[in-house]
C-alpha cells in the first residue's frame, strides 16, 4: 500500500512540475514567450498550367519555446507552415553559401534531378491545411537543398519531398504531404538566411523581454 502511495505521489509531483516548468515541456526553449513575426520574405513557386514561376510572400515566424522558425505561405489552395529547427536553418545557410560560390564561379550546370540536392538535405516538420477541409495535417518531409534553372535563370531551391501524413486525427484519409519547391534568388535567399541566424534570433528575443533586473531577465531563458 505504501509503495502504491509513493508511486502516486511521484506521478503527481512529475505532472505538477510539467505544468509549472515550461523547460520540461520545451527542452529546446530559449525564451518563454509567444511566437512572433520576423517579417516577410519572397520566393517563387511552380504554377500548375504554366512554365512561369509565381512569386509569393512568406511570413517568417519565430517560436522561441521550440527554437524553430516557421515559414508560412499559401500554395495551390492550401496553407503551409514549414518548421525549421536550428540545425536545418544552419544547413540552409551553408547550402546557400555554396550556391553563391558556384554562381560566382559560373559552375552551375545540370538537370534538376541531379542538382536539386546538390548541397544536402534536411528534415523539417510540416503542418498544412486545405481550404476545403478544416483539418490540419502533419508530416516530417525531407527538404533537398540545391538549385534549378528556370527559363535559363538559376534559382537556389528548397525542394520539399512527399512524406507520410502523421496526425492522429485524419478523417479525410490524406496519406501524404505534397511535394513542391521554393525558389530563391540570391538576394531572397540571403534575406531568409539573416532571419534564420541564431545570433539574430537571440538578439531579437532579448529585445522582446520586458525591462527587468539581470537575474529576472535570465529567468526568461533556458540554461
Amino acid at each position: 500500500m505504501k509503495k502504491y502511495l509513493y508511486f502516486c505521489a511521484a506521478v503527481f509531483i512529475f505532472v505538477s512540475c510539467s505544468h509549472t516548468d515550461p523547460a520540461l515541456k520545451y527542452p529546446l526553449m530559449i525564451a518563454d514567450i509567444e511566437p512572433f513575426s520576423l517579417g516577410i520574405v519572397n520566393a517563387s513557386l511552380d504554377q500548375t498550367f504554366s512554365s512561369q514561376l509565381k512569386e509569393t510572400a512568406i511570413e517568417v515566424v519565430f517560436h522561441p519555446r521550440e527554437n524553430e522558425v516557421a515559414l508560412e505561405f499559401s500554395y495551390n489552395m492550401s496553407t503551409y507552415r514549414q518548421f525549421w529547427n536550428e540545425m536545418a536553418r544552419q544547413k540552409f545557410t551553408e547550402a546557400l553559401n555554396r550556391y553563391n560560390e558556384d554562381f560566382s564561379n559560373q559552375t552551375l550546370a545540370g538537370k534538376f534531378n541531379k542538382t536539386r540536392a546538390a548541397y544536402g538535405q534536411v528534415k523539417i516538420t510540416l503542418l498544412w491545411k486545405t481550404l476545403k477541409f478544416s483539418a490540419t495535417y502533419r508530416s516530417l518531409p525531407v527538404i533537398e537543398l540545391g538549385y534549378r534553372f528556370r527559363n535559363d535563370t538559376p534559382y537556389f531551391s528548397a525542394n520539399q519531398k512527399k512524406a507520410r501524413e502523421e496526425s492522429r486525427d485524419n478523417r479525410q484519409g490524406v496519406s501524404e504531404s505534397p511535394s513542391f519547391a521554393l525558389y530563391f534568388t540570391r538576394t531572397q535567399g540571403e534575406e531568409l538566411a539573416k532571419l534564420f541566424d541564431q545570433a539574430f534570433l537571440l538578439e531579437t528575443v532579448a529585445g522582446k523581454i520586458p525591462s527587468a533586473s539581470d537575474s529576472e531577465r535570465e529567468d526568461y531563458f533556458s540554461e
